[in-house]
Order: structure tokens, then sequence, then C-alpha cells
């Protein structure tokens, strides 16, 4: 490593230090107005990421939504990602004893949830809001996660944030031998988390899901599980709410028979989020270039300009329609 990539990552790592140290001091009204803030300047000034979540918001709302409209709901998802980068560097302020100053718990069926708690479970959501805070809150509830978070380049700023997010007793893992490694978690009557909008290279640990119309290749890790353990997977989301704090909302655990594919589970979790996010679409990632395959050259039409075509994708895809398909005649 160069000596210049030593120093930046030196420098990066005292700069998110001294962050962690100073962020969860401020007053709840500072740290609401400094994400808000964060949030401005971001969209301002990241030209190519402000791009990307325009051109999502249009492919999805373009029909029913007036381009101010859309520059509204993308200016906002970057205050409320913003803010959610805030609230994760405040993650040690949160206690057992605290949290539910922070959030609002609403269950739709609270006997499952409980029960799911104590037996093992899987549990799912979407980069929506402040998904960072949604796992730690079950975490104060004795429900403690093993979860898979992607390194950083720099491995010194991975172990500042694998702190933060193991201060209600969860167990971050890397992504090597990660399936081994949950399957046993499960196994041994744990949990595991995952969001279930993360979009992958096509290939073993993905599958295709239909968001707002439009095929994407996620994470199937999720499924597989479900599939291997017959657990639970209990989907569930934080929604901000006016004066900062949030609305943490679990629904009903989904259960699947044996011959459930991949495909159908995690579709399923998905459809549970898809209507929150229609209705209220600012706190989800729209910078984020979901769509990134063409299931066809023939659809480049109807995907962002980013989407690219994509042989495995390709093929992943008419698998799909064939299956489909064969139901269909079965039927």
């Amino acid at each position: 490593m160069s000596f210049s990539k030593k120093l930046r990552y030196k420098l990066e790592w005292l700069a998110l230090f001294t962050l962690t140290r100073t962020i969860p001091l401020l007053p709840e009204r500072v740290a609401h107005s400094l994400g808000i803030r964060l949030g401005q300047l971001a969209y301002r000034f990241d030209k190519r990421g402000k791009a990307t979540a325009l051109e999502n918001l249009t492919y999805i709302f373009g029909k029913e939504k007036s381009k101010i409209e859309i520059e509204s709901i993308a200016r906002e998802s970057y205050r409320s990602f913003a803010k959610t980068v805030i609230d994760q560097l405040r993650s040690p302020k949160l206690t057992a004893e605290n949290y539910l100053g922070f959030v609002d718990l609403v269950f739709e069926d609270r006997e499952a949830i409980t029960e799911a708690e104590k037996q093992g479970g899987i549990w799912v959501t979407p980069h929506y809001s402040n998904f960072e805070w949604i796992a730690l809150i079950m975490g104060f509830r004795n429900c403690s996660f093993t979860i898979v978070a992607q390194d950083f380049k720099n491995k010194s700023l991975t172990e500042l944030y694998k702190k933060n997010r193991e201060v209600s007793g969860h167990v971050v893992i890397p992504q090597k031998n990660a399936l081994l490694k949950l399957l046993r978690a499960l196994k041994n009557g744990g949990h595991a988390a995952f969001l279930t909008d993360l979009a992958i290279r096509p290939g073993k640990v993905a599958t295709v899901i239909e968001v707002f119309g439009k095929k994407v290749s996620v994470t199937g890790i999720h499924a597989e599980l479900q599939q291997r353990t017959g657990l639970p997977l209990i989907p569930g989301i934080c929604i901000p709410l006016e004066d900062g704090r949030y609305e943490m909302r679990g629904y009903k655990p989904l259960k699947f028979d044996k011959d459930a594919s991949a495909e159908d589970i995690a579709q399923a979790c998905w459809d549970i989020f898809e209507p929150v996010i229609r209705e209220h679409p600012a706190p989800w990632l729209w910078m984020y270039k979901h769509w990134r395959y063409l299931p066809s050259e023939d659809e480049a039409d109807n995907y962002p300009s980013y989407a690219r075509p994509n042989e495995n994708f390709e093929k992943m895809v008419a698998e799909q329609n064939e299956r489909r398909a064969d139901k269909d005649t079965a039927a």
C-alpha cells in the first residue's frame, strides 16, 4: 500500500472516529437538523447520485407525479439517508432502557412476533428510512441477530461501523462463508437479518424479483435459509415520524410450503414493503442503482439508462418465465 493511501485511510479513520465520539453528544434537535442539512448538501453536490434518483423516480412515478414533485421526493430521500447515517453514529446512545423514547413499536401480530423472537427467525427489511435502528431495537428486545455486512476497503472503518451495529447484542459477520455461519446460528435457535432489496450481481446467491414492475437481481440468501430451516420470515420496516422519531412496524411472520421457490419467497417479502414505499416514497434509497440489469435488450426503453445487458441475468429471467409458464399450464 502506498504512503498516500495509508495516509488517506488514517485520515478517514480519524474523521469517522471523531464523529462517533461527538455525534452521540448532540441534543436530539441538533442531530435531526444536522441530518437535514447534510442531506441538502449531498443533494446539491452529488450530481451522479442525484441524476440516478431523478431517473429512477421518473420511471416509477413519471405518469402520476410532476417534475417538481419528483425533485422534492429525491431531495427528501437524501435528507432521510443523511439522517440515517447520523443516527447510526448515535447508536451508542440507545439503551434497553431508553429506546422507546426514540421509536413507537407497532406489531401486526404481537403474539406471533413474540413467538418468533423466542424460537428464532429470519428478519427482513428494505433500505428504507432508518433501517440501521430497526435491527438495533430488536436487539434490545433480547432478539440478537447475525448480520452480514460488506467490508469497507478501509478495514479500520469496518471495525468502527461494526462496533456501532453490535451495541444491542448483534453479531456482524463478513460475506465470506456467511451462509454456513447463518445456517448454524439459525439451527441453534438464533436469528438472522437481511436487507431484501440489496441488488447483487446475477449468480448462485441471487434471485429475480419484480420491484415496481421491473425485474431486479437481489440477494436470495434469506429465501434459501427459509427453505433449509423452515423458520418464519418476519418483515419489518422503519417509518419516519414528523417529530424526528420513528415507527417500527412489524408484520405477520411469513411461512411457506416446502416447494416454494427462492424467487417466490423473496417476492413475497418485497410485496409487503412496496405499498408502503409507494405511499411514502422519499425514505427509500432512490439514488441507488436498483435496476442494474436488463432482462433482455428489447426492454431497454423500459429501464433506466444505467441498466445493462447481462447474460446471467437474462438466463435467470428466462428460467423464471419458463417455470411460471409450466405452473400456469399445470393449473
